[in-house]
C-alpha cells in the first residue's frame, strides 16, 4: 500500500506540478515488525518519492503504547526526514508530558473537536455565529497546545466554509475533510488539484 500511494504521489506531482506529501496510515503491530525503517527507505528509493513529502500516521493509543523499540524505529523515520503524526489526537488517554518526547511532527485532532463547537448551527446561515464557546475554547487550547510543542495541526472532518474559516483565525495549519473534496479515484485527482477548493454543493 506505501508502494503504491508512494508511486500515485509522484505520477499526480509530475502531471499537476503541484507540491504535494502523501499521508499513510501505520498500524500499531507494523511499527513494532523488524525491518519497518529498511522497508520505508526502500519505497522511497524505488518509487523516488522523498522522504519530507511522506506522513506517516498512527493512533493515539498506538503511540502512547509503545515501547521503546517502536520508537526507535520512530525516530529512526523521523531522522529520515519522514513525517509522523498522531491521527484522531483526543480519541484516547494522552500523557502529554510522554507527548513532547515523541518523534511526532503532527497531531490531527478527532473530529468531534472541530464538529461539536458547530453542532448547533443555524443551515439556513450555514453557521454564522452560532457555536459553542466552551467547545471552541477546547479547540483553541489544543491548538495552541501543540504549536508550544512544536507540531503542525491538522483538523479533521472540516465539512463547511464556517467549520474552515474559525479553524484559520484559530490558527490550525491544515484541515481535511468534505468541504474539501469526497473521496475520488486515482484518475481524478489532478483534476481536483487544479480546481478551486471546496466542492461545488459549498459554493453560495
Amino acid at each position: 500500500m506505501l508502494t503504491e500511494a508512494c508511486r500515485q504521489a509522484v505520477r499526480w506531482q509530475e502531471e499537476t506540478h503541484t507540491p504535494l506529501f502523501v499521508s499513510v496510515n501505520l498500524a500499531a503491530r507494523q511499527v513494532r515488525e523488524p525491518g519497518l525503517v529498511d522497508d520505508v527507505a526502500r519505497i522511497l528509493a524505488d518509487t523516488g518519492w522523498p522522504a519530507h513529502a511522506l506522513q506517516l500516521e498512527l493512533t493515539e493509543s498506538a503511540l502512547m503504547g509503545s515501547t521503546e523499540e517502536p520508537l526507535d524505529a520512530l525516530r529512526a523515520l523521523a531522522a529520515m526526514g519522514v513525517r509522523i503524526a498522531i491521527d484522531d489526537f483526543g480519541t484516547g488517554y494522552s500523557n502529554l508530558a510522554y507527548l513532547r518526547t515523541l518523534p511526532v511532527h503532527a497531531l490531527k485532532l478527532a473530529g468531534p473537536f472541530v464538529t461539536r463547537p458547530f453542532a448547533a448551527a443555524d443551515p439556513d446561515t450555514d453557521g454564522e455565529e452560532a457555536y459553542d464557546e466552551v467547545d471552541l475554547e477546547v479547540l483553541a487550547l489544543l491548538i495552541e497546545l501543540a504549536h508550544t510543542l512544536g507540531l503542525s495541526v491538522t483538523a479533521e472532518v472540516v465539512e463547511t466554509s464556517v467549520q474552515l474559516e474559525r479553524l484559520r483565525k484559530l490558527g490550525c495549519d491544515t484541515g481535511q475533510g468534505w468541504y474539501f473534496s469526497r473521496a475520488v479515484p486515482a484518475p481524478a485527482v489532478p483534476d481536483l488539484l487544479r480546481g478551486p477548493v471546496g466542492p461545488p454543493w459549498s459554493a453560495s
